[in-house]
């Protein structure tokens, strides 16, 4: 699965320094409600797909909300500095995808119908989306994933912002698996974004978020491995911890993200593409270092 993900939710944290730094920062953004950043990404050992990659990239971010609309979203262009390891393709090589995209797009059903929906700690619905495109060469090398569903904020009485998202997904092109033009399983997603202090004249903040999925045919309607065994899995755990130092213009991240079947791929399956047999290295430990400018 030949993905490529955001080093994840630095312009999070831009949201609260956006917040503390607002008196001293008007004019110096292109919008004051769509907030946007440039970033270069560097990544180690991700697992979203069966053969651990590195890369380098550059990305555009983009977080909103207003009134009724809430936006996350980011554009990764693949391997746009060449550098990556042997299982890594991007932009500049011939089966390579020129672009990655992912967009958190929530519709607010309390300001859209103007009810208010609100009770115990459940401050708002959404009519929540969470879409994936890949864009490879051809259908064999492409994702074309959406994720639809309910979502939620929820009033922690703390410090700290926390959403939750449950969603169907439809699955259209998928790099030529099984689940193809199907309703396929379904993802819980959890959001939650805790400013830390401040430190060296920025704001340090904690952002996480997890994604839960379960519920799909893949597992059992995929291809085995040369042992006979499933390839695949119908579920995966994706769960992000970043720490994120931000500034007016300035932020930096790291971020150490666990996988547990990455991208649906079975750990320990033993593969052959053709270049000899290994063991996938689905779950585990992947990380991501972050440079970039809000404008």
């Amino acid at each position: 699965m030949n993905n490529k993900i955001i080093a994840a939710g630095a312009l999070l944290a831009l949201s609260y320094s956006a917040t503390v730094l607002a008196d001293d920062t008007q004019g110096e953004f292109v919008s004051d409600w769509w907030h946007q950043s440039v970033n270069v990404v560097g990544s180690a050992d991700t697992r979203f797909g069966p053969t651990i990659r590195n890369d380098v990239y550059l990305e555009y971010e983009a977080f909103a909300h207003k009134d009724w609309f809430d936006f996350y979203g980011y554009i990764d262009i693949p391997k746009s500095f060449g550098a990556g390891n042997g299982n890594d393709t991007g932009i500049w090589d011939k089966n390579g995808s020129p672009l990655f995209m992912e967009i958190e797009p929530r519709f607010s059903i309390d300001k859209l119908t103007g009810t208010d929906l609100s009770f115990g700690p459940f401050k708002e619905w959404y009519f929540a989306n969470n879409y994936i495109y890949d864009m490879g060469p051809n259908s064999d090398n492409r994702q074309n994933t959406w994720f639809m569903g309910l979502g939620t904020d929820i009033d922690t009485h703390l410090p700290m912002s926390l959403s939750l998202n449950v969603y169907a997904k439809y699955q259209w092109e998928n790099y030529g698996a099984a689940n193809e033009n199907s309703w396929d399983g379904y993802r819980f997603k959890v959001k939650y974004f805790v400013p830390l202090t401040q430190l060296w004249g920025g704001n340090l903040s904690y952002i996480g978020f997890t994604n839960f999925d379960w519920g799909s045919d893949l597992g059992d309607n995929d291809f085995a491995d040369v042992n006979g065994r499933k390839a695949r899995s119908s579920n995966s755990v994706a769960s992000s911890h970043i720490l994120s130092l931000n500034y007016t213009h300035w932020h930096y991240s790291f971020v150490a993200r666990y996988f547990h079947n990455g991208g649906q791929w079975q750990d320990g399956a033993e593969l052959n593409f053709g270049n000899g047999n290994f063991d996938v290295k689905s779950t585990g430990w992947g990380y991501y270092a972050v440079i970039g400018y809000n404008f």
